[in-house]
Formats: C-alpha cells, structure tokens, sequence
C-alpha cells in the first residue's frame, strides 16, 4: 500500500508507465521474503526513529519523513510544500550554498526528494561509513535551514519553470489539477501538489518562514536508517545531530471532511502539445487505511495493469482503437481515486475508446474475473510487495511511511496477508461500490483543430 505515496508524482505526471518489472517477478513464492527486523527509538524532542541492519552490501539509506504535504497548505499559498522540497537544497547554517550535492557526489553516493498531498520526504544513499554525513546534513535542515532572499529567489525561479514544464509544456499537462479539483472539490486535496504559478509568485520570505517553522520540527518528523550499521554507534550520532532542538508546538492539521460527490463532470480540452488525443475517467477510491483498498487494487490490476489487463486486451489489441492504456493510482491518507486513461490509434475516434472502456467495465463487473485474472492480480501485488523490499532505500522508505501513516512499522512484513485475505467477491463488491456510478470525472484531451470524422 504504501510504495504508492512515494510514486504518485511520478506515475501522475508521467503518465505511460510500465509493470513489466512486476510481471517478471510474478514467480516469486513469498517464503522468498525475509522477515524485515528493526528497532524502533525516539528522542525528547518527538524525533521518531527507526533502525534496520541490512551486511548485505556495505551501504546505508536514511530516509527524513516530514508529516507535511499540499494539503497543509491553503489556498492562497498553495505549493508551499513542494517549493520546501527544492529549498531543502540550499543552504543551512552551516553549510553552504551548491555544496549539500557536492558532498554526497564525492562521499559516492545519490539524495533525492519528493513531495505528495500527504508528505515530503528526503533520502540519501552512501556507502556505510559515511552515514554521519547524511545524518549532519538532514539534522541541519530540519531546524537551521535559512530561508532567505537568495535561497527563496533562486528557488523561487526553479519551481516557477517546473510549473510551467509540467502544466503548460507537455502534453495533457493539466490533468492532474482538473482531476483534483472536481474529485476532491472544497478541500486541500483539490490542487495539485505543485501548487499554482501565481501562489508561489505572491508568497513572502515571511510566509515560507511561516511554513517552515510550523511544520519542519522534529515531532512531526520520522528518521529511518537502513543498511550496514552498528545500532548503537548510530543511535549515538542521531543524539549528537537531533538531540539539541527543542520540541516544537504540534503543527496545525487542516480537518475536513471530504462529502459524496453531488454530480459528475465532463470537459474537452484542446491541447496544442497532444499528439494524439487521450481520455482520462477519475473515480473517486478509497482512503489508504480502508479496507477495500486491498480488493478495489486487484481490481485495477485485472481492468488495466498490463498487457493482459482487460483493456489493453480489448482497446489495443482486439478492436485496435487505442495504443495505450493503464491506470494511474492516488492513495492518499483521507482518501483516494483511480484513473484509467487510454490514448487513441493515429485515425481512431477518442468517443470510440470512451465507449469501449466502459462496455468493459460493465463486462468485468457483470461477468466476474476468471480464477487465471484473479491468481494474477494476486501474484502481481505479492510481486510488488517483495520487490519493494529488497534493498536499503525501498526498506527505509516503507518503514517510514508505515510508522508515519499507522503508527505501525511491523506493517512492511505483515501487509500482503491484506491482500491474501481478498476473494473474487470482495473484488467485484469493490468495482461496483467505486465504479458503477455516474459521479466520475471524464476528460478528453484532443490536438488542436481535432475533429471526429
């Protein structure tokens, strides 16, 4: 369940994206995934920390997992939170401007950040000896970072040409904040994590400090350190780098309460930079903790995951009127939605795809999945679930998101039982529950001057 936060930008914005990884894993018994161990720890200041051995290979992750996203934000001041993913980079009180990749290029090792609706996350990977340095580096941008004029001119610039790349410069490029403005209207969920061009305009080095020293505290905060180390001479650092700061006030939480939706929505975009042109149907899901996440995700699977997904079979190879489909997840925390898109064969009508999509829809949930359609969906999220944990990063990654999502960190061993629990009627109760409703999004992008003959 929980990868999914950590690949909702990439898979939204990016849009074609490939299970073949997960299909070639699909043979893979479960008794090949060992029991993950680690301990769990915390500070005075609210600091949560969890710790995993991994002697396979001489490395170690760190992963720095803030309790804050675009729906701490308001509208107004929205991409507050992602603009922080890119300031992160700048400068601390001790370190200097362009020098935080510097470090980490020449100790051998990678960092990286994201940021979803629900979290922003920070990570490193270095060989294990050099595990002090990215401990010093997160402790000081946890409460040293300077949010100053040439940090927030210069950052402000980046993420001004990241909106504009992924909104006005691709194809389709607005698909995201569409879908969340009519799926999730009258909440924080209802704008893309990015945030509006003009927001990011407005804001005063006085509203990111603001921002920054309301959320980025250590009791809002989960530190993961996975891979070659000695527990206790890292718990020794953590207190050396973390230790010195002071609880902060408990951040405000934005509470609401996400109503039925009262109708569907339907719109035609013309897009100059689309090719070809594409649909796009969102539905409302369910919430991560839910659990009809586990059936409604099987279900997706045998719909549109993979070349032997229903609609591929049916769009792309049978009636040949699409070369493209799949399904883009959002999980969210207080809620969650499916999207399946299809884009259209050179000279195929895009009503065609449209009607095709939901005749299939209609078929699977009428006619059931078949013992084969339902043996792979399994297979494929017992795959998902041992691949993503093999390695250090992945590991430290769902331990985090576990323990900050449920409090429960044992959930990276005992999450696929979920899965196993689900039978072909809980999927189909799910389908018709989330699918067999009129009060969906639908989206047609077109190219400019299209026209259906």
């Amino acid at each position: 369940m929980l990868k999914k936060q950590g690949l909702i930008i990439k898979l939204a914005y990016g849009v074609l994206f490939s299970f073949t990884f997960i299909l070639l894993l699909t043979t893979q018994a479960s008794s090949q995934f060992n029991q993950i161990t680690f301990i769990r720890d915390s500070l005075p200041n609210g600091l949560q920390i969890i710790y995993n051995v991994d002697k396979t290979a001489p490395v170690v992750a760190t992963v720095m997992h803030y309790r804050v996203g675009s729906r701490d934000e308001i509208p107004g001041k929205t991409g507050y939170a992602h603009f922080f993913e890119h300031l992160m980079f700048e400068s601390t009180r001790d370190i200097p401007r362009a020098t935080i990749d510097k470090y980490v290029q020449e100790a051998a090792g990678n960092l990286n950040a994201h940021t979803s609706w629900d979290e922003t996350v920070f990570f490193f990977q270095l060989p294990s000896n050099q595990v002090k340095l990215a401990l010093w580096v997160e402790s000081q941008r946890l409460r040293t970072l300077k949010v100053d004029s040439i940090g927030v001119e210069t950052q402000r610039g980046v993420v001004t040409e990241e909106l504009k790349m992924r909104t006005d410069n691709q194809p389709y490029g607005s698909l995201i904040q569409k879908l969340c403005e009519n799926l999730f209207p009258g909440t924080p969920y209802s704008w893309a994590t990015i945030g509006f061009v003009k927001d990011i305009a407005d804001a005063k080095i006085s509203d990111f400090k603001e921002f920054y020293d309301e959320y980025y505290q250590p009791n809002n905060t989960t530190l993961v350190i996975s891979g070659d180390i000695i527990v206790d001479s890292v718990k020794h650092w953590v207190r050396q780098y973390f230790g010195m700061y002071p609880k902060g006030k408990d951040p405000k939480k934005t509470q609401f309460t996400l109503k039925p939706l009262e109708k569907g929505t339907r719109e035609l975009i013309e897009d100059p930079k689309a090719q070809l042109p594409a649909l796009f149907i969102g539905y409302r899901g369910p919430k991560l903790s839910d659990p009809d996440y586990y059936a409604l995700n099987m279900f997706t699977k045998i719909l549109a995951v993979g070349e032997s997904s229903r609609l591929n079979k049916r769009l792309v190879e049978k009636e040949q009127v699409a070369v493209a489909s799949a399904v883009i997840p959002l999980s969210l925390q207080y809620s969650g939605a499916v999207i399946l898109f299809g884009v259209s064969a050179p000279g195929k009508k895009i009503s065609e795809v449209e009607k095709i999509a939901f005749n299939e829809i209609e078929n699977v949930i009428n006619e059931g999945i078949t013992d084969e359609e339902f043996t792979k969906a399994k297979n494929i999220s017992e795959a998902e679930f041992i691949a993503d944990k093999k390695n250090v990063l992945p590991k430290a990654s769902a331990l985090a998101t576990y323990y900050s999502y449920y409090g429960d960190p044992d959930l990276i061993n005992t999450e696929i039982k979920n899965f196993y629990k689900v039978t072909k009627d809980d999927v189909i109760r799910a389908a018709k529950k989330y699918f067999l409703t009129d009060k969906r999004v639908i989206l047609t992008y077109v190219p400019k001057g299209y026209t259906e003959k």
